[in-house]
């Protein structure tokens, strides 16, 4: 290894210092606020790794600590409920949904959700899995492409990506709200208690014997966040992306993802279409908000800037 090489490796006492104590900070505060969890080890765990391991994981890294954030304030809403600050809304949303978009099946008004839980076939069961794994990974593989890519527009997805979040999760104290299969396994009556569930996922770990989904749901931060559908927009964002981009076929292949994860999220009876339709205007919402705030607000757009170089 010559001097060079010695020189990126090397990592200043003032980084060392800082990455020190915010790791330390993020574990303490963290039993603090919602219990000591084996996923905030590891967490720390990657990020320090990955920081001293080389040159390019520590840029990799230090340009992912935007998701870290995003996860972080997701994990951080276990100790604050939505449902202390507002009423939950069940009944008026099976409603205004059943008004909407109600199907008559044998002479019985039907949501999308009850009648395609009485209408399901493995196939679907399988497909519908199938997309809704990809709901995470398909976000976060696309931002490593672009990382290799294009670090500005790597940065730009991701700090788009949380945007869109603290839009949602904004909606979320505003109007909680459960999601179809709560009505299903507990009627209109609000209990706080209620745990995860997979709902019509559950048929998909039944078929492979595996249980994906049921770890998944076990930590989810709130079962009343169903208004609006992040699931649904975190797609969007993916493919506005892909076709700022131009990547060609790979776009086709993003936008059959995004329709497929709409439609499972209706067919597992984890979202109401009004739940989709509110992710796909929270995306929408949040591209735009972005591309204002951060190419006309100053300070924004000099952070952009300096945070891009800083990986580069």
């Amino acid at each position: 290894m010559n001097h060079d090489d010695d020189k990126k490796l090397a990592v200043s006492l003032k980084s060392f210092i800082t990455v020190s104590l915010l790791s330390i900070a993020y574990l303490l505060l963290s039993r603090w606020v919602v219990g000591y969890k084996i996923d905030q080890v590891v967490l720390v765990a990657i990020f320090n790794v990955l920081f001293y391991l080389s040159a390019i994981t520590r840029k990799f890294i230090v340009g992912f600590s935007v998701f870290i954030v995003y996860w972080i304030i997701f994990d951080y809403m276990k100790a604050i409920p939505n449902y202390t600050f507002s009423d939950v809304h069940i009944a008026d949303l099976y409603n205004l949904e059943k008004h909407l978009f109600g199907i008559n099946y044998n002479g019985t008004q039907l949501t999308p959700n009850e009648y395609w839980r009485i209408n399901g076939t493995t196939v679907l069961d399988v497909t519908a899995g199938l997309f809704y794994i990809c709901w995470i990974p398909v976000p976060l593989s696309f931002a490593a492409f672009l990382f290799f890519k294009n670090r500005k527009e790597f940065l730009s997805f991701a700090l788009t990506f949380l945007v869109v979040n603290l839009l949602g999760f904004v909606v979320y104290y505003l109007y909680p709200a459960a999601p179809p299969w709560y009505v299903y396994e507990h009627g209109f009556n609000f209990n706080p208690a209620t745990p995860g569930n997979t709902g019509g996922l559950a048929k998909f770990d039944a078929y492979f014997n595996v249980s994906i989904f049921k770890s998944i749901y076990a930590k989810g931060s709130n079962v009343f966040a169903a208004m609006p559908s992040l699931h649904s927009a975190y797609p969007i964002i993916v493919m506005y992306y892909g076709l700022k981009n131009r990547l060609g076929f790979i776009n086709i292949v993003l936008a059959t993802v995004m329709v497929g994860i709409w439609l499972t999220a209706i067919y597992t009876s984890h979202h109401y279409i009004l739940d989709v339709l509110a992710g796909i205007i929270c995306a929408i919402l949040g591209i735009n908000l972005f591309n204002l705030l951060f190419t006309r607000v100053g300070f924004l757009k000099i952070f952009l800037n300096k945070y891009a170089a800083f990986i580069q």
